[in-house]
């Protein structure tokens, strides 16, 4: 189901104020880019259960059910443009 204007809003500020940390920042590129959690581990050094916490953690701040609309969110919300 796509969202309305004001979730994208909500979503968005949420979205930018997660997007804030080093770690979450990195996390969620690396799931945009399609990567697991063993695979985000051997990125930034953690182990796979701290990925799937960042992960865990991503979705709920995005209020998104998967990986892909974390991505989708992600990039429809310009997350990687701004440094």
């Amino acid at each position: 189901m796509l969202a309305g204007p004001a979730e994208i809003a909500r979503t968005g500020t949420a979205a930018r104020r997660a997007s804030r940390a080093p770690v979450v920042r990195a996390v969620l590129r690396l799931v945009a880019a399609g990567l697991g959690n063993r695979e985000i581990a051997a990125e930034p050094f953690i182990s796979p259960k701290t990925a799937s916490v960042h992960v865990s953690n991503i979705l709920g701040k995005l209020g998104v059910a998967s990986r892909g609309e974390a991505a989708a969110t992600a990039h429809l919300l310009r997350i990687f443009d701004t440094p």
